[in-house]
């Protein structure tokens, strides 16, 4: 009987999921390293205990997810695992997010970008203090709504890389490139909007320098709520 699969992904249980799970397994024990090629398609198979197909379908969807690449003429390879490559699938499901959905969205970003704010009020460095402050000059100088918009997103970049977490860093790249189309309405639509994310990320940088991780936590979730805050009025309203 024929094992592989059809569909956008393998079902739970299925011979194909089986082999997703022990090639995982391969990597996370350390028989397979970042950047090392995986035996041939016929010698993981037998390895493995199942068909040429079901290893060809797993190794397909482990290189949707990140986890492997496919070098044409070589082979497949085990990637760096770096939290970006791994998190690339994390950002199209957001990108792709509406309504209550990216409601919860902003409501993950408030948690994570005040966690990371006050990591960042520990750790940060003379340099990337003054990385952020740059960012908070520029919109303050200027009226141009798209241009405040791209130094708000470095901005909080900034503040993600001081905290020191990669993955921490990630997942907020992504939560907050996605939720830049609610910040642009919030800015066209509401009266006052850009004055307050003027005075919200000055409190936040206010925080910073002073060295202070539970007030930069606090002004970093006040700075994200008022904006998810929003949304859930809109929704509310449509």
């Amino acid at each position: 009987m024929d094992d592989t699969e059809t569909g956008p992904a393998p079902r739970r249980g299925t011979v194909t999921q089986r082999a997703i799970d022990q090639i995982k397994a391969m990597i996370a024990d350390g028989r397979l390293q970042p950047g090392q090629r995986l035996p041939t398609e016929r010698d993981l198979a037998a390895r493995l205990g199942i068909s040429r197909n079901s290893v060809r379908e797993a190794v397909r969807a482990l290189t949707v997810l990140g986890v492997l690449h496919t070098r044409h003429g070589s082979g497949s390879y085990v990637t760096q695992l770096s939290a970006g490559d791994l998190l690339d699938t994390f950002g199209v499901v957001a990108g792709l997010s509406r309504g209550a959905r990216l409601v919860e969205l902003l409501e993950i970003r408030r948690i994570l970008e005040s966690t990371a704010t006050a990591l960042a009020a520990a750790r940060i460095t003379p340099g990337q203090l003054a990385e952020v402050e740059r960012h908070l000059t520029a919109m303050d100088t200027t009226d141009d709504p798209e241009q405040l918009l791209v130094h708000d997103l470095a901005f909080h970049r900034a503040i993600a890389t001081a905290a020191g977490n990669e993955t921490l860093t990630a997942l907020l790249d992504g939560l907050s490139s996605r939720t830049f189309r609610a910040r642009t309405r919030r800015g066209y639509q509401e009266d006052g909007a850009f004055d307050r994310t003027r005075r919200e990320h000055t409190a936040i940088h206010r925080a910073l320098t002073a060295r202070d991780p539970e007030a930069a936590r606090a002004a970093a979730a006040a700075h994200v709520g008022e904006v998810e805050e929003w949304l859930r009025t809109q929704l509310a309203d449509d």
